[in-house]
């Protein structure tokens, strides 16, 4: 596995991968099996296999939660050996050289949901994954479905800019007690996280989406929202100012 700082570096050695299939796991690090089972699932459909470590300042629109958010480098790496061949952990300066005067939007889903509590934030997605795409140049890229609006808005945008590659879109990995695995859940107390669970059990036992607010608001969490898309239900919680993310299937 060569991991890769530079930028320019990682463009010579992309050259040498002509010919073969890229897939490619964008994250932000702090990696869990959930990200292995995505890393997992690129080897088993690709020649080589991308993966990218980098905590993009531009999607997080609280400076305090990008200052808190996990950087575990050396653990990252030791969980990918053996199912990356290259990770790429660019710097923000060469990432966005430009300061982020240009960015990608997208003007209907980013504005909803997780964009209405987090202006901005799909910007930052959106943005920082075109980038990577062109520096990677995957055959395919995997993400989870989890972040379902994430996942959604990345295919709206790879079939709008003609982009020459295919999304994977990979179920969402649980803990024993339902909890969709996150980095953020490592920000939790003991008694919070085993109270988080009762997240996706709401969601999925509520009747409509007003009495799964009304249950998990009962239950002590502060909802910043729950609504039913597309043949899913999804919502954001905060518990012990840690913010977590989730949908099931109606």
């Amino acid at each position: 596995m060569k991991v890769w700082s530079s930028l320019t570096a990682w463009r010579a050695a992309r050259v040498t991968l002509a010919g073969q299939s890229v897939g490619f796991v964008p994250t932000m690090g702090a990696l869990h099996a959930g990200h292995r089972a995505l890393l997992a699932r690129a080897r088993a459909d690709n020649d080589v296999v991308v993966l990218s470590i980098f905590v993009n300042p531009a999607q997080f629109n609280d400076p305090a939660d990008l200052e808190k958010y996990p950087r575990t480098l050396e653990a990252d790496q030791a969980l990918a050996r053996g199912l990356a061949d290259h990770v790429i952990v660019p710097s923000a300066a060469e990432m966005y050289p430009d300061h982020y005067a240009f960015r990608m939007t997208e003007n209907e889903l980013s504005l909803r949901l997780e964009g209405a509590h987090r202006p901005g934030h799909f910007d930052g997605v959106l943005t920082v994954v075109l980038k990577l795409f062109n520096l990677v140049q995957p055959a395919r890229a995997y993400f989870g479905e989890k972040d379902w609006q994430q996942l959604k808005l990345v295919e709206a945008m790879v079939r709008a800019l003609l982009l020459p590659m295919e999304i994977v879109a990979c179920p969402t990995e649980r803990d024993a007690d339902g909890l969709a695995l996150s980095s953020r859940n490592r920000r939790l107390s003991v008694g919070a996280r085993s109270r988080a669970a009762q997240f996706p059990r709401l969601l999925r036992s509520a009747a409509t989406a007003a009495a799964a607010a009304a249950a998990l608001t009962d239950a002590g969490f502060a909802v910043d929202y729950v609504a039913d898309e597309s043949g899913m239900r999804l919502g954001a919680i905060r518990l012990e100012n840690v913010r977590l993310i989730d949908n099931v299937r109606l």
